[in-house]
């Protein structure tokens, strides 16, 4: 009976071990193909590439669902698809245009190291918006994500400005459409695979327009200019593929870990992403950037446990809590998914 138990816990953790690397995998592969279609394939189109992934997404959720059976559909009132689904689709849209557009801008490294800051524009706008409290655990973790920014922002050897504000203002729309989700979500269970399903169409029908008004012409001329189109387009292509496999790997990595663990996962990913693409581009990264890079991950880190330690608390007593330690639960838990 102990060996049963001992094989049982033996397979579960190589299940959370396999399911954190598929899901490093994809997140990784497709930052790189991203950046790799900027700056080598000279295709820069982040409102195209993004629509491209969209409609992608779509597809693939379309074809996880009613063909794959790998999801039940949860059920939408129709109005609820244009007040609820509507709001959170443009905001969502607004975040994978601004990474892809930073991704243009700045390395993958510096790019990865700014969305860290999500915790902490998170925290500020509940806390000015919403006027959520927040216990001084939660303030202490944001010292770390913020000042590891700043260090690495003064340090950034390839700094651009431009890149640097787009990537600030995606983690801005990241934190909105966390909280948001809070609120118009309410009342459905959504997982990774139906939020892309109802999402992902929106976004496109929210890009396409702008997309081609934009950067129409210069698509068209990248055609005719381009040496090699057919592996350009694959790539292309093979980009959205993964972005939507991205989000169905998270289905697997948040029910075969903890909350702790995905945490924790997350924040190793963004320090394998930023080697990775250290590997493949040469970007110099000075020590100095480094350590910030380190610090600003340790920060989130700390961000992660405190978060945990206060949704258990909440969830074995909710109304034991004074109103100065009140805050709002994460929407990820050890049996939830997000996107």
């Amino acid at each position: 009976m102990e060996d049963g138990g001992k094989a049982a816990a033996g397979l579960g953790t190589l299940r959370a071990v396999l399911a954190i690397l598929q899901w490093w995998g994809f997140n990784v592969t497709v930052i790189i193909m991203n950046k790799w279609i900027f700056q080598k394939l000279d295709f820069k189109f982040p409102l195209t590439v993004s629509c491209v992934h969209f409609i992608c997404s779509s597809i693939g959720a379309y074809v996880a669902i009613h063909v794959l059976k790998a999801k039940p559909l949860i059920e939408v009132e129709p109005k609820d698809r244009w007040k609820r689904i509507f709001p959170m689709s443009f905001v969502f849209c607004i975040n994978i245009v601004l990474g892809n557009v930073s991704l243009r801008y700045i390395p993958v490294s510096f790019m990865q190291t700014i969305k860290s800051f999500t915790p902490a524009t998170t925290v500020i706008l509940q806390w000015l918006v919403w006027s959520k409290h927040f216990e001084w655990r939660i303030w202490a973790s944001l010292v770390p994500i913020v000042g590891g920014i700043l260090l690495t922002s003064v340090t950034e050897l390839s700094f651009n400005s431009f890149g640097f504000c787009a990537a600030m203002v995606g983690c801005l729309a990241t934190s909105t459409k966390t909280i948001l989700a809070e609120s118009l979500l309410h009342g459905y269970k959504f997982d990774s695979i139906n939020t892309v399903y109802y999402m992902a169409p929106f976004a496109t029908m929210i890009l396409a327009l702008p997309a081609m008004l934009l950067e129409g012409g210069g698509v068209i001329n990248w055609f005719y200019t381009h040496d090699s189109i057919v592996p350009a387009l694959i790539i292309i292509l093979g980009s959205g593929v993964l972005a939507f496999c991205l989000n169905f790997s998270i289905f697997y990595v948040i029910h075969s870990t903890t909350a702790v663990t995905f945490n924790v996962a997350g924040n190793l990913k963004v320090a394998v992403a930023v080697l990775v693409s250290w590997l493949i581009f040469r970007n110099p990264i000075s020590a100095m950037n480094a350590i910030g890079c380190g610090i600003t991950l340790v920060g989130c880190t700390f961000y992660g446990y405190v978060r945990h330690l206060k949704s258990q608390q909440q969830t074995a007593a909710p109304g034991n809590l004074p109103r100065n330690q009140m805050e709002m639960l994460p929407l990820v838990d050890d049996k939830q998914e997000k996107v």
